[in-house]
Formats: C-alpha cells, structure tokens, sequence
C-alpha cells in the first residue's frame, strides 16, 4: 500500500455513509455503533488514526473512547500506532497465509 493509498483510507471505511451520530454515542449505544466496523477494511487504519491523535470521543477502529484510553495507558511509549498496528497485521497475514516452500518455488 502506498502513502497516498494509507493517508485515503476514509474513502473506503464502512461507515463513510453512516450517520456520525452513530458513531459518537455514549452507554449501550456504542456496541451498536461499534458493529458497524465489523469487517471494515481499513479498521486498522482508522483505530491507528484515533489512537495516534488522541481523538476523545467516538468509536473509531471498533474501539469506544473508554477502551482506547484504556490502551493507550497501558502502552504508553509507543510512538506511532500506526506503524505498530499495521506491522501486527503483516505479522498476523504472514502467520494466517503461511508460505510453503515448495509451492513458492513451483510459482517462482
């Protein structure tokens, strides 16, 4: 993924046409709200966003405020969640999509 692909991520996020009072809700409300990023493809990238901007309100990247707070102090020497949270889910493709060798060289 590209720079310009990374920093477009909006464009492709599941709730772009949810209503934003979905979003910034408070009690119950917020597992309804955090259903909505079920399976979004750039969860990642939007929870990295809110973490890394210390953004207060709402569920971004399936997480409410309370819970990236919560985060945020219990790992609070890290400098970009963005580069850790996208590095976690290279780590977790590698693992998920195990490469054989012998197929690898039969394709290469």
């Amino acid at each position: 993924m590209d720079e310009d692909d990374r920093d477009n991520w909006t464009t492709r996020a599941v709730c772009r046409t949810a209503d934003p009072d979905e979003l910034f809700v408070d009690g119950a409300a917020q597992s309804r709200a955090k259903t909505i990023c079920t399976g979004c493809p750039v969860r990642t990238e939007c929870l990295a966003h809110a973490l890394d901007n210390r953004i207060e309100h709402g569920v971004w990247g399936g997480m409410t405020d309370r819970e990236r707070r919560a985060l945020l102090r219990r790992r609070p020497t890290v400098t970009s969640w963005r580069r850790l949270l996208e590095a976690a889910r290279a780590e977790h493709d590698r693992s998920a999509h195990p490469v054989d060798s012998a197929s690898w060289k039969a394709v290469g």
